[in-house]
């Protein structure tokens, strides 16, 4: 795959990024695609490796170093019909997947991987900018009717797939638009969501219906949904955010992300919100170490902050993970993210003990440092450090601690469907069946807090599920 010697003669080139000063004016993506010829050169870099452990890294086990050749040899669109043949949506992984497909790279063992985000990148904008990505209606309709409640990217390869297999689909979706966390979620500067919308209009003709502002179990009872579909899909969210229980939590100006990231998406697209929580000028401290407390730095950045600190429970991690111990695995290393490289200051092995304000407000924060210990049955242990209390001062505290799970909510008290210990709703992944007659899920609702292109994943293996269900065989990949 690639060119025989492409890895020992040629560098990973890494995407280029507008500088700091200039994308923090605004909340346009700033990552610039690949050009041809580098593209190419990052494809012929794709070892001849004999087993691609890319693939089984990647969860929609992309067919990548196929499309890696493909690029390198300029064959733009067959390399876009290998890269769609398993993920419905390219663009939205291209920009926003961590890339546990690089992590799993045979060339990463002793040296940088292959590009393979970047790539997938490129092949997709390319697609799009050529013209190539096209509605695939179905030859023939099958008279069956499946509804899919949420449109985030496991509702959305859902219910894609199932249209193409010639169903009826509805999504339905409680907020005014259409895209889940990848529309009130993910800051505009990491994808912009016209991203969403073309997408929107190519399912539109392939026969999906989308249903916004209509809150399943409110809005309408789950009874008269199971009443009016052959199969339902639950595709929901894990939307119940990790709080954070210590003196002061009731103050205001103590918020979670996820009240914080969805008010800047709605700006953006041009509605009026009243009482924004604005970073502009405050001091800042983001609670949570991962990718949603980095999108908190890069957006409280954009606001204008004075300050912003960014603090972790856990400890640092190192900088270079140990290749030949983690390897093919996702390794636990420090990494910096574009929002942290615009202004961010980072802690690690920090605990939040309370927060002290006035008049109602928040106006500091009291922590302490604490380490990890691992004791004789193996298990790890947390103890503050004595003598380690310090405060800071902190007027727009932000929670981003993760999500435990779908919540108690009308829907799934409707339903009825069985939960798991962890409140998900349960199914397996054999057949993404729950404990309902023709009631289905997949996504977060189901496997909890996850990647987007694991949902992706879980939508087309539900797809091919229902349609087996509905039609007594299926011809959808899995």
């Amino acid at each position: 795959m690639g060119k025989i010697t492409g890895f020992m003669e040629l560098q990973r080139i890494r995407e280029a990024m507008l500088p700091s000063t200039e994308r923090v004016r605004n909340y346009r993506e700033f990552v610039l695609a690949l050009k041809d010829d580098e593209a190419s050169n990052q494809g012929a870099r794709c070892m001849d490796c004999g087993i691609p452990f890319c693939q089984s890294g990647c969860p929609v086990n992309n067919v990548i170093p196929d499309w890696n050749d493909l690029v390198y040899r300029r064959q733009w669109k067959a390399a876009l019909d290998v890269l769609h043949s398993t993920n419905n949506f390219p663009e939205f992984t291209g920009r926003v997947c961590p890339a546990p497909c690089e992590a799993a790279c045979t060339l990463n063992i002793n040296d940088d991987a292959v590009g393979i985000k970047s790539i997938e990148h490129f092949i997709i904008d390319r697609g799009w900018d050529e013209g190539w990505v096209v509605p695939q209606p179905p030859a023939a309709k099958t008279g069956k009717r499946v509804a899919v409640v949420g449109s985030g990217p496991a509702g959305l390869a859902c219910a894609q797939q199932l249209a193409r297999a010639g169903h009826d689909v509805v999504v339905f979706e409680k907020a005014d638009r259409i895209g889940g966390l990848l529309r009130y979620g993910i800051p505009d500067f990491k994808m912009e969501k016209h991203l969403i919308d073309r997408r929107m209009a190519q399912m539109s003709i392939e026969g999906v219906e989308f249903r916004p502002n209509v809150d399943v179990g409110a809005d309408l009872p789950a009874p008269q949904l199971l009443a009016l579909f052959d199969a339902v899909a639950l595709t929901g969210g894990a939307e119940r955010p990790r709080d954070l229980a210590v003196p002061g939590r009731e103050l205001a100006g103590v918020h979670f992300a996820m009240e914080f990231l969805p008010q800047q998406n709605r700006v953006v697209a041009g509605d009026s919100v009243p009482g924004q929580i604005s970073a502009a000028g405050r001091h800042v401290v983001v609670i949570g170490g991962g990718d949603t407390g980095s999108d908190c730095v890069g957006t409280s950045n954009r606001h204008g902050a004075a300050s912003v600190t960014q603090f972790e429970l856990l400890s640092q991690p190192p900088e270079q993970e140990n290749r030949p111990l983690v390897w093919p695995y996702w390794p636990v290393k420090l990494r910096t993210s574009s929002s942290h490289e615009e202004g961010c200051r980072r802690d690690w092995a920090v605990a939040t003990k309370r927060f002290e304000g006035a008049g109602g407000r928040v106006a500091r924060l009291v922590a302490a440092r604490v380490e990890w210990k691992q004791g004789a049955d193996g298990q790890t242990t947390m103890a503050e450090l004595p003598g380690s209390e310090f405060e800071l001062p902190a007027d727009l505290v932000l929670l981003a601690m993760g999500f435990t799970g779908p919540g108690e909510s009308p829907l799934l008290a409707q339903f009825g469907v069985a939960r798991d210990a962890r409140s998900n709703v349960k199914a397996d992944t054999d057949d993404y069946r729950t404990s309902v007659s023709k009631v289905f899920a997949a996504g977060d609702m189901r496997r909890g807090q996850s990647l987007i292109v694991w949902a992706i994943r879980e939508g087309r293996q539900c797809a091919r599920s229902i349609d087996e269900f509905l039609m007594g065989a299926t011809e959808l990949p899995r």
